[in-house]
């Protein structure tokens, strides 16, 4: 979008949020870059330079606007609408890849050398994998700086940089102001800060506590993504409490508890962290699960040009897909849930989770266990003590046993990066896993948002009542004109049926 220039500076001309993320304009007379809903006066449309990532803007020489934080803009939603190379590159950097391989690691999860991955990146978003990491770090050390009393010292290490040298000279760089003037400037009380910047108690604990503010795209309708999570939580590992939704994270460098409540114009964070080096993964996890990054004017628009869905999608615009802030918890978790209620596969995986998941800490109380990993799983499911705390047939603990080894392999990749096309045949490869729950894990697992499930209840159900026809042949010959977003169209049909989950639970 940042080559059509008209149509850029339309957008900053009117202060258009929706096209926060997309796009990012550098002022030549001022040498600062904006996200085009920037407060300040429009700068002459031959004074504007566009790009298509913060990173790129950087990298041209351009300095963070101290107004609206062009770098805490929500993140571009082609990125996860894409499964090309640089889409999923992108997943993958702002999973911490780089920060934790470096270029070569990231080539290797790609498949693809360095090289490629470079040029990929450079003609799609104007950077290359070291830039856009780097642009992340600064966020991060933003972030840091503003929300704990944390020591310099501790906070460029936390980031991500090598040295105290490189954390000082990137501040400066990308935030014309060095990290004491950072610090300085958010202890004074707020005004005009834009949407999205980071807010919260500074805090020294055992466990590091960081609150923060997720930006997205208006509009954004929380009941069904919230209620969808607290109706499907796992005992110990997930919960509903006081409006939020909790639940406990495997990350990188240790573990976590997050809590997620939505606010206006924004949802609220609050990250409980072992160590903050996992700060940047575990935000962008959580922008994952709750699909932050799309775009709902497109959404939208596409699917109420169908006239069945057309009411549903004016009483509820900007519904989002529940997706997972372990991909590999959800596969696990699908292949459980087959053909048995939500309440039933609550307790099973709850029961799973307490037989194999390991002890997590909690400073709210309330969550005791992390969801096991997939070695463990491939490990206990297949017999053993664990086998009967299933109460699952046979073959369904054969389906699981087989699914956590192919993860715990490596032969089915449902990270960020992987290729789409090749987890689905992945899965549909192993033994009773059907193709209902091979969409439901590229749906939420992948985040694929054109996955499809015409032979899901729910979806059926819902296709009766409005006319839609029956079988899973003609709905899928029938959703063909709501693509690319018949994920989205599953979460309107899912609404329709009137289920508790559609809703958000009480607090």
């Amino acid at each position: 979008m940042h080559e059509d220039t008209e149509r850029c500076a339309r957008a900053v001309r009117s202060r258009d949020e929706r096209f926060d993320g997309w796009f990012f304009v550098g002022v030549l007379t001022t040498g600062i870059y904006c996200r085009p809903s920037c407060p300040a006066a429009p700068p002459r449309p031959r004074n504007m330079r566009f790009f298509p990532s913060a990173a790129a803007a950087q990298r041209a020489g351009f300095r963070a606007c101290k107004r609206c934080r062009p770098d805490a803009s929500p993140g571009s939603p082609e990125w996860n609408a894409r499964a090309d190379l640089a889409a999923r590159a992108m997943r993958l950097i702002a999973d911490g890849v780089v920060d934790a391989a470096g270029v070569a690691g990231l080539a290797a999860r790609l498949g693809y050398s360095p090289r490629q991955v470079e040029r990929a990146l450079l003609a799609e978003v104007g950077a290359g994998p070291l830039a856009l990491a780097r642009a992340q770090r600064a966020q991060a050390a933003r972030l840091l700086i503003e929300t704990t009393a944390l020591p310099m010292g501790d906070v460029a290490f936390a980031a991500g940089f090598p040295s105290i040298r490189a954390f000082n000279e990137t501040v400066r760089a990308v935030f014309a102001s060095t990290p004491g003037q950072l610090r300085a400037r958010a202890a004074r009380p707020a005004g005009g800060a834009g949407a999205g910047s980071a807010r919260g108690a500074a805090a020294v604990r055992p466990r590091a506590v960081i609150a923060l503010r997720l930006p997205h795209r208006a509009p954004l309708f929380p009941g069904s993504l919230f209620g969808h999570l607290a109706a499907t939580a796992v005992p110990g590992v997930e919960e509903w409490r006081d409006g939020a939704y909790r639940r406990t994270l495997r990350l990188p460098h240790g573990t976590g508890v997050v809590a997620l409540r939505p606010g206006p114009g924004h949802v609220a964070c609050q990250l409980a962290l072992d160590d903050l080096r996992d700060l940047q993964a575990a935000i962008s996890r959580c922008r994952r699960l709750l699909d932050l990054d799309a775009d709902p004017v497109a959404v939208c628009a596409q699917l109420a040009a169908d006239p069945v869905l057309a009411p549903l999608v004016t009483r509820a615009p900007g519904r989002r897909i529940p997706r997972a802030t372990d991909p590999a918890e959800l596969a696990v978790r699908a292949v459980i849930g087959q053909q048995i209620s939500v309440a039933a596969a609550r307790a099973l995986a709850g029961r799973l989770a307490r037989c194999l998941g390991e002890p997590a800490a909690d400073p709210a109380g309330g969550l005791t266990r992390l969801f096991p990993s997939v070695a463990a799983i491939a490990a206990g499911a297949g017999g053993g003590e664990c086998a009967g705390a299933l109460a699952l047939p046979s073959a369904r603990r054969r389906a699981v046993a087989a699914l956590a080894g192919a993860l715990a392999r490596g032969e089915i990749d449902l990270s960020p990066g992987a290729d789409w096309h090749r987890a689905r045949a992945g899965l549909a490869a192993l033994p009773g896993l059907g193709p209902r729950t091979a969409e439901l894990i590229a749906m939420r697992g992948l985040g694929d948002p054109d996955a499809f499930i015409p032979g899901d209840p729910g979806v059926r159900r819902a296709a009766a009542a409005l006319g839609l026809p029956g079988s899973p042949a003609a709905l899928s010959r029938r959703a063909a004109r709501w693509r690319p977003w018949r994920a989205y169209a599953v979460q309107y049909l899912w609404a329709a049926c009137g289920h508790a989950a559609g809703e958000m639970p009480a607090a």
